[in-house]
């Protein structure tokens, strides 16, 4: 019979960030197709104990173990051995030695990983099927970084991270059955860096749990104030999402402001830097921190805007906020990824003065944001469920539901 060992980065309960998510739903996936053996991290105590209490009763066996490598001795170690930084911080001994013990026994015939730091956990010469989600091309945003970032040390961190990264993906890619990317976009860009083909890079898209972000559902109200509402979700200790808001905030709602003067943003989101917390004392901004639920506050847009620089594969928090009938105004970007038409499903623009418009023309309009959010939830209806999205795993493991 068969058994599944899923390698994933950070313990996928709860589904409450873009990682999480995709592992989540793809953990479900699996479970439905034999049963499976979870080997995961955490980072930290709580994250480890609610993801045991949620995954343990549907797991064939669950190990979670507390990551907490340092940033400099993960540089130090990574430059000594020649390796990624990325590989360092995930590495953990008791993970690999449980996993050692556990492929020993002889059980698993199948393994799927999720993110390219769990690849260093595979083990050499298994016999049975591989399949390693990197989700993105983590060494092209690596060296979009070292791009934007001229700053010594960090733009030499970069390079070598975008450099070392690069290929040590094309070798974990080299040698397992498929390597599985978030959009056809990130594949072709892999496809190009690593010189494989389509027979082993693939496109495994995001979808969205479209009963769950349904905008006919009441949500709680949100102490948000008066004024037309702009919000942004994400974690918000991550840097572009941290460029992001930074930008809105303080270069594009000015703009908002001089046509709406009580437009208002909210930044909502666990984990928001000082970088972040200090954006609440420019007018009309908010900034939550973590929320027990992004739909109350979804609910209460008027646009969902993503300002994104930097963005890699599909944005889920556009995917969430599509599928609550919301108009989202984003960066080419943050849009890139995602399957709708730019003016029917969402508006698309990257410049201050353009994205400020195209917010203002979503305030003044309330009956044509109305109309583009409807068709961006019919969109996400009709091509973002997740049976659909994953339905390419079972073949891709040599399983059938």
């Amino acid at each position: 019979m068969a058994e599944i060992l899923f390698l994933v980065h950070r313990a996928p309960w709860p589904p409450d960030r873009g990682d999480r998510i995709r592992s989540w739903h793809l953990f479900e996936a699996l479970a439905k197709l034999a049963p499976v053996h979870v080997a995961a991290l955490a980072d930290n105590a709580g994250d480890a104990a609610a993801a045991y209490e949620k995954m343990a009763p549907l797991c064939k066996s669950l190990t979670i173990e507390v990551r907490n490598a340092s940033r400099p001795l993960a540089l130090a170690q990574a430059v000594l051995c020649g390796e990624p930084v990325s590989n360092r911080l995930f590495w953990n001994a008791a993970l690999a030695e449980h996993v050692g013990a556990l492929l020993a026994l002889g059980t698993v015939s199948h393994i799927a990983a999720f993110s390219g730091q769990m690849a260093q956990y595979l083990p050499a010469g298994f016999a049975g099927p591989v399949v390693m989600d990197f989700v993105d091309v983590d060494s092209a945003k690596f060296a979009t970084y070292a791009e934007q970032d001229k700053r010594q040390p960090l733009h030499w961190v970069h390079r070598r991270e975008a450099r070392k990264l690069a290929a040590y993906e094309a070798k974990v890619a080299r040698s397992v059955d498929a390597s599985l990317f978030v959009s056809e976009a990130e594949a072709a860009l892999f496809r190009a860096q690593s010189g494989l083909g389509t027979d082993k890079v693939h496109a495994v898209e995001n979808g969205i749990d479209t009963a769950k972000f349904d905008p006919s559902a009441k949500q709680a109200p949100v102490a948000a104030g008066e004024g037309p509402l702009a919000v942004f979700t994400g974690q918000m200790d991550y840097r572009p999402n941290i460029d992001a808001v930074h930008r809105f905030a303080a270069d594009i709602l000015p703009l908002i402001r001089k046509a709406h003067p009580a437009a208002r943003f909210a930044i909502v989101g666990r984990a928001p830097t000082d970088e972040v917390r200090v954006l609440e004392k420019l007018p009309g901004v908010t900034v939550t921190g973590e929320v027990p639920d992004v739909r109350p506050w979804l609910a209460a847009a008027a646009t969902v805007v993503a300002p994104l620089l930097l963005a890699r594969g599909v944005q889920n928090k556009l995917l969430e906020a599509m599928a609550m009938a919301r108009p989202v105004v984003a960066s080419a970007a943050a849009a890139e990824g995602i399957d709708a038409a730019p003016g029917a499903h969402l508006l698309v623009a990257d410049d201050a003065p353009a994205m400020a418009a195209a917010v203002c023309a979503l305030f003044d309009d309330p009956a044509a944001a109305a109309k583009m959010g409807g068709a961006a939830r019919e969109r996400m209806i009709a091509r973002y469920g997740w049976d659909a999205r994953l339905a390419p795993l079972a073949p891709l493991l040599g399983l059938s539901e």
